[in-house]
C-alpha cells in the first residue's frame, strides 16, 4: 500500500511539473523564425525563437529558448540566457559547410554586456562551440600620469596620457599633484561584451570580432576598447588581430 502510493505521489508530482511547464510556456513570445539548412541534410529547417517576460510590460526576457523543427518531424531545443532585444542568426562559423546557430542578448546592465551562445546542429546532433576568451591582457597606471596598455606579450605596450583625468586620480589617492604614483593599481579589464560575426574573406568565410573595454581607476572611467578578429580552425578559435582603440 505504501509504495502505491509513493509512485502515485511521483505521477502526480511528474504531471504537475509538466503541467505548469506547459502553461508557462502557452504565455510565450514568438520573437522571430528564420530558415535554413542547421543540419547539413539538405533540407530547410525552421528556427523559432520563443521567450517569456519578467512582466506584461517588460522589455526583458527572463526565459528564451529556441525550437528547431525538421521536416523529417524530429524537432531540437536550445535553452538561452534571458536577457533584452534577444535574436539569432545563421552562419556558418565553424566551417563545415552548414549554418550555425548564433544567439545574443544584452543583459541590460551598465557595462554594455552582451548574453552569447554558439550551437551546431550539424547531421542532427546538437552542440555548444564555446566562445573566444582573450587570454592576454594588461594594463596598470604609471608614473606621471600615464597609463600602460598591453594587448599582446610580443608587443610593446600602448601609453596612455591621462593627465587631464589628473584631479579626479588625485582624489581617489592613486597619484600626488607632482603626478609621482602613490600606489601599484592596475585599470579595470572588462570581459568580451560584445560579439559581431564579420566575414574574413570569400574563400575563409566567417570570423568573429569581439570589443573588449578597459577602464582606469572605476568603470565609468573609460579609456578604450580592445578589439580583437577571431577565426575558427581545427576545432579552436585562433585571434588574427588585436587593436587598442583609446577613447576619445
Amino acid at each position: 500500500m505504501r509504495k502505491a502510493a509513493t509512485l502515485f505521489f511521483v505521477i502526480f508530482t511528474t504531471l504537475c511539473t509538466v503541467s505548469n511547464v506547459t502553461a508557462e510556456e502557452n504565455h510565450s513570445t514568438l520573437i522571430e523564425t528564420i530558415q535554413g539548412d542547421v543540419t547539413g541534410d539538405g533540407q530547410t529547417e525552421e528556427v523559432k525563437l520563443y521567450g517569456i517576460k519578467f512582466s506584461p510590460d517588460s522589455a526583458y526576457f527572463r526565459q528564451i529558448w529556441a525550437e528547431i523543427i525538421g521536416d523529417s518531424k524530429r524537432n531540437w531545443k536550445i535553452t538561452y540566457q534571458g536577457g533584452y532585444e534577444p535574436k539569432i542568426q545563421l552562419i556558418d562559423l565553424n566551417h563545415d559547410g552548414i549554418k550555425d546557430i548564433f544567439y545574443q542578448s544584452a543583459t541590460g546592465g551598465s557595462g554594455g554586456l552582451y548574453n552569447y551562445q554558439l550551437n551546431t546542429l550539424a547531421k542532427g546532433v546538437l552542440e555548444e562551440i564555446p566562445l573566444p576568451e582573450q587570454r592576454f591582457l594588461e594594463g596598470s597606471f604609471k608614473e606621471n600620469f600615464i597609463v600602460s596598455i598591453q594587448i599582446s606579450p610580443d608587443s610593446p605596450p600602448y601609453e596612455m596620457d591621462v593627465s587631464d583625468r589628473a584631479e579626479d586620480y588625485i582624489r581617489l589617492g592613486i597619484y600626488n599633484e607632482e603626478g609621482d604614483l602613490l600606489k601599484p593599481q592596475s585599470v579595470m579589464i572588462d570581459p568580451i561584451a560584445f560579439f559581431e560575426p564579420v566575414l574574413i574573406s570569400k574563400r575563409k568565410g566567417y570570423g568573429l570580432k569581439s570589443y573588449q573595454q578597459i577602464s582606469g581607476a572605476y568603470h565609468a572611467d573609460g579609456l578604450g576598447t580592445v578589439e580583437s578578429l577571431w577565426y575558427f580552425e581545427n576545432g579552436k578559435w585562433i585571434l588574427l588581430q588585436t587593436d587598442w582603440i583609446p577613447s576619445n
